[in-house]
């Protein structure tokens, strides 16, 4: 199975929490079928990444990196790279990468979809973020990559500004489904 494979039977077996997000999740799977490279930074229109939440093992923090080019606290995340066979892999990977703690434990996901205009190819493309939540062992250790301004642990109830509205719903979603909680209602 390969990675645009993957993501297909992915998105297919999402079930959307909301309505904004099923037109996402329709959205993402025509442009995996428009384009063969949709997973990869050099598909111009846009491509898919994954962004991973990782909060503390009991789900009350949450680590966030200061991002050198958004200037915005955000999850650990990134570009699929050659080596990924899964979704999953990616933002697993992206969240060990970016964060320094081994051992995270990946929560079953996607539990998000959020397109952003980012600056891959000037004037305009798009990420397609497939989001996932990870849990940090207890007494984790965070270190600072060098694809980071900052990173810290914040408290999911007063995440800082900068930042946005896909974050903040990112980590209620992690929390949730850490703590066997329902996700948000369709809308």
């Amino acid at each position: 199975m390969t990675l645009h494979t993957d993501a297909v039977a992915v998105l297919d077996g999402w079930v959307a929490p909301t309505e904004a997000e099923e037109l996402l999740r329709k959205e993402f799977l025509t442009h995996l079928a428009d384009h063969d490279d949709a997973m990869w930074r050099e598909c111009v229109p846009g491509h898919l990444t994954a962004t991973t939440a990782v909060l503390s093992h009991d789900g009350e923090k949450i680590l966030l990196t200061l991002h050198p080019k958004a200037g915005m606290w955000l999850p650990m995340g990134g570009h699929c790279e050659p080596g990924d066979a899964t979704l999953a892999a990616v933002a697993l990977r992206e969240a060990v990468e970016e964060s320094g703690i081994e051992g995270l434990r990946l929560l079953p996901g996607p539990l998000a979809l959020d397109r952003h205009e980012v600056w891959c190819h000037p004037p305009r493309c798009w990420h397609l973020d497939v989001e996932y939540g990870a849990i940090a062992p207890p007494e984790a250790e965070a270190v600072i990559s060098a694809e980071s301004l900052a990173l810290r642990w914040y408290p999911l109830a007063r995440i800082p500004e900068p930042t946005d509205d896909a974050t903040r719903r990112l980590a209620r979603r992690a929390r949730a489904v850490l703590l066997g909680e329902p996700l948000e209602p369709l809308a």
